[in-house]
């Protein structure tokens, strides 16, 4: 699907319009149904649908193991995207269950240096063409120490990072000996996603939330904000940091 669209507007500047031609975002609903219930309808660019709808579901706990999946169709409509997912189980009784994340502890012995985290924000910044063009989008990667293994972008930064989880979830891929490297704020919700995914380090160009914070401690978790250029904030580093 066609990720960005070209309008022409008028901008002020130096006391005056002129007509000048903008590269703006997609911006389309996907609405969620598992098992015929109507789950949730996320805004989203429109593409990795699948992946972004696996992801989701993984991530929010609905479904935990890939043989309970049965199927996955997405239909498009005009203004909209479907994802319809079955699976063998009924996941609905899990709801409201509660999933302590507070009792987890992150045992990965992943360690990675200052170097190699900066290099990988840096290759992030390099492939967000669509951030560039828009100015309108979060991007989000899943990497090894040495190289970013899957890209992926969107309006925002949790659809992302569903992606990847979504991506990982359906192709079997280890995920204990990676890092995610995002863009964006770093709230609790971001974290919860990057625990639940099994990734022991999340970096981020941003700074994180009280609660993040507080939280990337309790479980052990390696967390890094605000990592651009030459400097980094390390909120948490659970013995993952070389040198530190």
């Amino acid at each position: 699907m066609k990720s960005a669209f070209t309008y022409s507007v008028a901008k002020f500047t130096a006391g005056r319009f002129r007509q000048i031609q903008v590269t703006v975002i997609q911006e389309v609903p996907l609405t969620i149904y598992l098992n015929g219930h109507e789950v949730v309808t996320l805004l989203c660019t429109g593409n990795h649908p699948k992946s972004l709808a696996v992801g989701f579901l993984k991530s929010d706990g609905l479904i935990t193991d890939l043989k309970q999946l049965r199927d996955i169709h997405i239909e498009n409509e005009p203004e909209r995207l479907i994802a319809r997912v079955e699976t063998s189980h009924d996941p609905l009784k899990l709801k409201g269950l509660e999933r302590s994340i507070t009792s987890t502890t992150v045992t990965a012995k992943l360690t990675v240096t200052p170097e190699q985290i900066l290099g990988l924000v840096a290759e992030l910044h390099e492939r967000s063409t669509l951030y560039r063009a828009t100015g309108g989008c979060h991007n989000a990667s899943l990497a090894t120490p040495e190289k970013i293994l899957i890209f992926r972008e969107d309006i925002g930064r949790h659809n992302a990072i569903d992606m990847i989880c979504g991506q990982c979830f359906l192709d079997s891929i280890p995920t204990q000996d990676k890092l995610i490297v995002s863009t964006g704020r770093i709230s609790s919700e971001i974290l919860l996603k990057t625990i639940r995914l099994g990734v022991p380090i999340l970096t981020a160009g941003s700074a994180a939330t009280r609660f993040a914070i507080d939280l990337a401690r309790k479980t052990n978790m390696t967390l890094i904000g605000q990592a651009r250029q030459e400097r980094m904030v390390v909120y948490n580093h659970g013995g993952r940091i070389a040198g530190l």
